[in-house]
Protein backbone atom coordinates (compact mmCIF):
# COMPACT_ATOMS: atom_id res chain seq x y z
CA UNK A 1 0.00 0.00 0.00
CA UNK A 2 1.29 3.42 -0.75
CA UNK A 3 -0.12 6.80 0.04
CA UNK A 4 1.27 9.97 -0.64
CA UNK A 5 0.45 13.74 0.79
CA UNK A 6 1.51 17.23 -0.13
CA UNK A 7 1.16 19.52 2.34
CA UNK A 8 2.14 22.58 4.58
CA UNK A 9 3.89 21.53 7.93
CA UNK A 10 1.26 23.01 10.17
CA UNK A 11 -1.27 20.64 8.45
CA UNK A 12 1.13 17.09 9.40
CA UNK A 13 -1.89 16.02 11.33
CA UNK A 14 -3.55 14.46 7.79
CA UNK A 15 -0.30 12.04 7.72
CA UNK A 16 -0.13 11.33 11.88
CA UNK A 17 -4.01 10.72 11.67
CA UNK A 18 -3.44 8.32 9.18
CA UNK A 19 -0.29 6.66 10.30
CA UNK A 20 -2.18 6.12 13.44
CA UNK A 21 -5.27 4.36 11.31
CA UNK A 22 -2.50 2.24 10.01
CA UNK A 23 -1.21 1.33 13.36
CA UNK A 24 -4.47 0.26 14.94
CA UNK A 25 -3.69 -2.67 12.41
CA UNK A 26 0.07 -3.71 13.30
CA UNK A 27 -0.11 -2.43 16.47
CA UNK A 28 3.74 -3.51 17.08
CA UNK A 29 6.00 -1.47 14.24
CA UNK A 30 9.16 0.08 13.06
CA UNK A 31 8.22 3.40 11.29
CA UNK A 32 11.23 4.17 9.39
CA UNK A 33 11.66 8.32 8.41
CA UNK A 34 13.64 9.29 5.57
CA UNK A 35 14.36 12.35 3.95
CA UNK A 36 17.02 15.44 4.01
CA UNK A 37 18.42 17.42 7.12
CA UNK A 38 15.28 19.59 8.13
CA UNK A 39 12.59 17.52 6.11
CA UNK A 40 10.50 17.55 9.36
CA UNK A 41 11.57 13.71 10.46
CA UNK A 42 11.55 15.07 14.21
CA UNK A 43 7.85 17.23 13.52
CA UNK A 44 6.43 13.88 12.33
CA UNK A 45 7.21 12.04 15.73
CA UNK A 46 6.84 14.95 17.70
CA UNK A 47 3.40 15.63 16.29
CA UNK A 48 2.55 11.66 16.66
CA UNK A 49 3.52 11.47 20.24
CA UNK A 50 1.74 14.75 20.98
CA UNK A 51 -1.44 12.69 19.59
CA UNK A 52 -1.27 10.58 21.73
CA UNK A 53 -1.37 12.59 24.73
CA UNK A 54 1.88 12.31 25.56
CA UNK A 55 3.84 15.60 26.81
CA UNK A 56 6.96 14.05 26.86
CA UNK A 57 9.88 16.51 25.03
CA UNK A 58 10.54 15.26 21.64
CA UNK A 59 13.58 16.28 19.88
CA UNK A 60 16.11 14.44 17.57
CA UNK A 61 17.78 11.23 19.24
CA UNK A 62 20.74 12.39 16.94
CA UNK A 63 23.49 11.67 19.79
CA UNK A 64 21.68 9.89 22.19
CA UNK A 65 20.30 7.42 19.76
CA UNK A 66 17.38 6.14 21.62
CA UNK A 67 15.14 7.85 23.06
CA UNK A 68 11.77 6.28 24.67
CA UNK A 69 9.01 8.22 25.48
CA UNK A 70 5.50 7.20 27.69
CA UNK A 71 2.99 4.69 25.66
CA UNK A 72 5.42 2.65 24.48
CA UNK A 73 6.71 5.16 21.84
CA UNK A 74 10.80 4.86 20.76
CA UNK A 75 12.48 6.92 18.69
CA UNK A 76 16.31 6.19 17.13
CA UNK A 77 18.23 8.05 14.71
CA UNK A 78 21.01 6.24 13.16
CA UNK A 79 22.52 9.21 11.12
CA UNK A 80 25.83 9.37 13.44
CA UNK A 81 26.11 6.00 14.06
CA UNK A 82 25.17 4.03 10.70
CA UNK A 83 23.62 0.68 10.62
CA UNK A 84 26.56 -1.65 11.41
CA UNK A 85 26.94 0.19 14.30
CA UNK A 86 22.92 0.50 15.34
CA UNK A 87 23.36 -3.04 15.14
CA UNK A 88 26.72 -3.65 17.16
CA UNK A 89 25.03 -1.44 19.76
CA UNK A 90 22.28 -4.21 20.29
CA UNK A 91 19.99 -2.21 19.33
CA UNK A 92 18.11 -3.95 16.74
CA UNK A 93 17.21 -6.05 19.67
CA UNK A 94 15.10 -3.09 21.25
CA UNK A 95 12.76 -3.44 18.04
CA UNK A 96 11.44 -6.38 19.83
CA UNK A 97 9.83 -4.49 22.63
CA UNK A 98 6.42 -4.25 22.50
CA UNK A 99 5.17 -0.51 21.13
CA UNK A 100 5.71 2.10 18.21
CA UNK A 101 9.37 2.30 17.23
CA UNK A 102 10.19 5.64 15.02
CA UNK A 103 13.66 5.59 13.37
CA UNK A 104 15.17 8.47 11.96
CA UNK A 105 17.50 7.95 8.66
CA UNK A 106 15.96 4.38 8.13
CA UNK A 107 17.11 3.22 4.31
CA UNK A 108 16.34 0.27 2.23
CA UNK A 109 19.25 -1.71 4.09
CA UNK A 110 17.47 -1.50 7.31
CA UNK A 111 13.94 -2.17 6.03
CA UNK A 112 14.93 -5.17 4.56
CA UNK A 113 16.40 -6.37 7.46
CA UNK A 114 13.94 -6.01 9.38
CA UNK A 115 11.35 -7.01 7.45
CA UNK A 116 13.80 -10.74 7.15
CA UNK A 117 13.44 -10.85 11.10
CA UNK A 118 9.71 -10.53 10.96
CA UNK A 119 9.00 -6.82 12.15
CA UNK A 120 6.28 -4.73 10.76
CA UNK A 121 7.64 -2.29 8.91
CA UNK A 122 6.15 1.49 7.79
CA UNK A 123 8.42 3.63 5.58
CA UNK A 124 7.78 7.28 5.28
CA UNK A 125 9.93 9.44 2.66
CA UNK A 126 9.82 13.12 3.12
CA UNK A 127 10.69 15.55 0.56
CA UNK A 128 11.14 19.25 0.94
CA UNK A 129 9.23 21.10 -1.77
CA UNK A 130 9.31 25.02 -1.17
CA UNK A 131 6.94 25.54 2.10
CA UNK A 132 5.30 22.24 1.64
CA UNK A 133 6.21 18.48 2.33
CA UNK A 134 5.54 15.73 0.35
CA UNK A 135 5.03 12.37 2.55
CA UNK A 136 5.27 8.71 0.98
CA UNK A 137 4.21 5.91 3.26
CA UNK A 138 4.94 2.62 2.27
CA UNK A 139 3.31 0.15 4.42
Amino acid sequence: MQKEFELKLENIDKVVNFLKDLLIEKKDCVVLLCGDLASGKTTLVKKFVKSYGVEDLVTSPTFSIQTIYSNDLYHYDVYNKGLQEFISLGLLEEFEKSGLHFVEWGDERLEELLISYGFNVITVKIEKKDNKRQYKIYA
